[in-house]
Parts: structure tokens; C-alpha cells; sequence
């Protein structure tokens, strides 16, 4: 029989090469059925609905972990992990203002990857993560202040879009100010900061497979969202990148 250890490495591994699949098949032109991208869709959930019950077991499955770890190392990766998935799942339901709901399949994806990471990053950090001089490590700080610049990034580049239109209005409209200013996919560039910050703090293979697979996954579409603004807004900003600001 499998033992944990070796199970919870093995889902990292396979996160890792799922991650190379996405940024393959996003690469070659494949859009995900959802949001501007979605137009055939029937049967949705309501936004709000949805990102609360597709987010919360990253946030249940870890917090019951951390609430069964005996090590302060472990509990520190978890509190962060835990911090987001908070945000993402009580926080956010609530503020969402978009008017189109969650494509059930997308919804399904995104329970079943959210269990999935959730179980990999709980179970690994409170009962397997062994770490030298964690607090003395200048990387656990240095990574905390990155994951915490990536997850302020994120939330204001949210907020900008969610005031975009107001009520009753439909289409898109071009970002503007934050992070915005410099990328189209702000919001993207956050959540990837971030998520390089936890892989920093925890400097494990659960966590720099979350981090590969954010990339991989969230890259592509940042790149399809700033081709597409490019496509539909004439007076579209020509200098602003797609994802790395100044760079791409």
C-alpha cells in the first residue's frame, strides 16, 4: 500500500505536469470557456455561489490541518495558504459583481483542483514538512513580504475590475490604474507574486508545484486577455505588457 508521504509527492509531481500541459494547450490558442470567453454556456452557477463553494476547500481541508499541527514551521506556511483561500472564498463571494454565472463544468474543475491542492498543501505542511533554521532563514521573510505584496496587487487589481462598469452595464471596458497601468493581466501578475512568495517560504515540493502550475496556468490567459484588448480597443495602451511589467 502507498504510504502518505509518497502519495502526497506524487500529486505534486502530477500537478507539476499538468501545469506543462495548460501553458501547451493555453500556448497553442485554446481558450477556457468562461468569462469573455464564454459563449455557448447553458447551465451556470451564480457567480457568487460559485466562488464560494468551488474556493472553500482550500480553505476548510488546510484549516483543519493546521489545526492539528504541532509544528510552527508548518503552521506559518499553513497560516498563509489559509489567508488567501479566506479571502478567496468569505471575502470575495460577497464584493463578485459579475453578472455571468460559472459554467458548471468549469465549476466541477475548479472544486475538484481546489480539493485536490487543498489535501496536497495541508497534509504535507502539517504532517510531513521538515525545515532547518525555518525562522532564521531570511528566505521565510523575504517570501512573506512577497506573497503579501502579490496578495495586495491582486485584491486592487480585483477591486478595478469590479468597478469597471456600472450596475446594469454590459461588455468590457478597458483597466485602468494600479498595476493595470503597466499589464493587462494585473490581477494574474498578482496572484502569480504571490504564489512564488509561498513557494519561497516553504521552500517544498507541494508548494513550488502550486507555483509552477499558477504560471503555467494563469500566464497564458493574461497573455489571451492582453491580445484580446489589443484587439478590441482601438485606443488600447500600446505600451503596456501583457503579464511582467516592461518586459512581456
Amino acid at each position: 500500500m502507498m504510504d502518505e508521504p509518497f502519495f502526497v509527492q506524487l500529486l505534486a509531481y502530477i500537478m507539476i505536469a499538468s501545469g506543462f500541459a495548460c501553458f501547451v494547450l493555453l500556448g497553442s490558442g485554446f481558450r477556457a470557456g468562461y468569462g469573455r470567453y464564454d459563449s455557448t454556456v447553458k447551465l451556470e452557477i451564480p457567480a457568487k455561489l460559485a466562488w464560494l463553494l468551488q474556493e472553500c476547500p482550500s480553505f476548510l481541508i488546510p484549516t483543519y490541518y493546521f489545526l492539528s499541527c504541532n509544528s510552527y514551521d508548518g503552521r506559518f506556511v499553513l497560516m498563509l495558504f489559509i489567508i488567501h483561500y479566506a479571502q478567496r472564498s468569505i471575502y470575495y463571494p460577497i464584493v463578485v459583481t459579475s453578472s455571468k454565472g460559472s459554467p458548471l463544468h468549469i465549476f466541477f474543475a475548479a472544486v475538484l483542483f481546489c480539493t485536490y491542492n487543498g489535501y496536497m498543501q495541508g497534509s504535507w505542511h502539517a504532517l510531513f514538512f521538515k525545515s532547518t533554521n525555518f525562522f532564521s532563514n531570511p528566505l521565510t521573510y523575504i517570501g512573506t513580504a512577497v506573497f503579501f505584496l502579490g496578495m495586495i496587487i491582486n485584491i486592487q487589481s480585483d477591486s478595478i475590475l469590479r468597478n469597471l462598469r456600472k450596475p446594469g452595464e454590459l461588455g468590457y471596458k478597458i483597466p485602468r490604474g494600479g498595476l493595470f497601468e503597466y499589464v493587462s493581466g494585473a490581477n494574474y501578475f498578482g496572484e502569480i507574486v504571490e504564489w512564488l512568495g509561498f513557494a519561497l517560504v516553504a521552500r517544498s515540493l507541494p508548494s513550488v508545484a502550486f507555483a509552477i502550475f499558477t504560471i503555467s496556468n494563469i500566464g497564458p490567459r493574461a497573455i489571451q486577455h492582453h491580445r484580446y484588448y489589443l484587439e478590441k480597443f482601438e485606443d488600447y495602451p500600446k505600451n503596456r505588457k501583457a503579464i511582467i511589467p516592461f518586459v512581456y
